[in-house]
């Protein structure tokens, strides 16, 4: 039988359809990144206004990026965490405070993290730091949609005495098994270790796509700056320990550059919660902010926050539209396109039409409102542009 001249019009068409898309390959999702730093203040880095450290890296990442001015996150460590993770807010997820060790509680495995939905679109998923979402084997990383991990399960304060020990440690993990026990000097060694299995994670992807958590134990107490780091800065132990996390950050942008992955890849900086004001000149500052960690003033969960994507998102421009960590994951899982389960209900919003906005005028935000809740409970509610 004869094909009439229509149907024949459009084999041909899908034939040169295919032959292209061949040729060229098809469009790789973007590498994503994200560097979370604990109990970061909102007045702790040059691009929001400090001067009693440096930070180059993140100067520069500024000023080829954008800064989300109004970007919150949680008033304490495990909600910020689940937040980001799952793009609800803690309540919603059963996370409504800090986990402690031992304490047999965690984000439910049930729960979907950008890390599984990434996952599920072929990217290679790592996290190498601080986790602090259950320590028990099920609550893990590899149990929530990570290839890999390294770090300590919960916070570098919460030190136990091992069985016989004589100084309290914290354990360093590798996948779901200890690879060592770190007492507080061997702190110092951590946000080496873990900038070196961010980069070696980088190396080995080759041209599969990746989605990097770098969750940093700096600056939570208690301090502990690298060697070459230490009485560098204008402020004391916590200012050398803000500029060892600038190194690290200038190391995977660096890196990113070098492998020509840096118009490929998106790269997410922010904090976990405010400055824990109470410890003093090892805790921090909230700049022009209300309060800290802890609290659900302004600067307890308002952080400093920095996107860069060379290429894609402008340089030099910044917005006081309101985000926050609950939209991480619905745009990284547009990013790679896919799409959010409907019958999980979500909290966040796709950023990208804000990220990618060329000027004030073009900036479309997801949301006007931000939640400020602490243990579960609803504080109150803030209204932005």
């Amino acid at each position: 039988m004869r094909l009439n001249g229509v149907v024949q019009l459009c084999l041909t068409v899908c034939s040169w359809c295919l032959l292209v898309s061949s040729s060229l390959g098809q469009v790789q999702p973007p590498n994503i990144i994200v560097i979370l730093v604990d109990d970061l203040g909102y007045g702790d880095i040059g691009p929001y206004g400090n001067t009693l450290q440096k930070t180059p890296a993140l100067d520069r990442m500024a000023s080829e990026g954008l800064r989300l001015t109004s970007f919150y996150s949680a008033p304490v460590c495990s909600v910020a965490r689940a937040q980001l993770l799952t793009g609800c807010y803690g309540a919603r997820v059963s996370v409504p405070g800090v986990y402690f060790p031992g304490g047999g509680q965690g984000l439910n495995p049930a729960e979907k993290t950008v890390a599984e939905y990434l996952r599920e679109r072929g990217y290679r998923t790592a996290c190498f730091g601080k986790w602090h979402l259950g320590d028990q084997p099920e609550f893990l990383p590899l149990q929530q949609g990570f290839d890999r991990y390294l770090g300590i399960p919960y916070s570098n304060d919460m030190q136990r005495r091992a069985k016989g020990g004589a100084d309290p440690v914290v354990p360093l993990l590798r996948d779901n098994a200890v690879d060592r026990l770190l007492r507080d000097a061997d702190q110092s060694e951590i946000t080496r270790l873990y900038t070196e299995e961010a980069l070696r994670f980088i190396r080995e992807s080759g041209e599969q796509p990746f989605f990097l958590y770098l969750p940093h134990t700096a600056v939570h107490t208690p301090i502990w700056p690298g060697a070459a780091f230490r009485g560098r800065s204008g402020n004391g132990r916590f200012g050398d320990w803000v500029e060892e996390v600038d190194w690290s950050v200038g190391q995977i942008l660096d890196e990113l550059r070098q492998r020509q992955l840096d118009r490929r890849t998106l790269v997410l900086f922010t904090s976990d919660n405010g400055p824990w004001l109470i410890r003093g000149a090892d805790g921090g500052s909230a700049g022009p902010l209300r309060g800290g960690k802890g609290s659900t003033w302004e600067g307890g969960v308002r952080v400093p926050t920095v996107a860069w994507w060379p290429g894609r998102i402008p340089a030099g421009r910044s917005t006081d539209r309101i985000a926050g960590t609950i939209d991480v994951l619905p745009t990284c899982v547009e990013l790679a396109g896919g799409v959010v389960e409907t019958e999980r209900p979500l909290d966040g919003r796709s950023l990208t039409p804000l990220l990618f906005a060329e000027t004030e005028a073009a900036e479309v935000s997801g949301r006007q409102e931000v939640c400020y809740s602490l243990g579960g409970d609803l504080r109150g509610v803030g209204r932005g542009v």
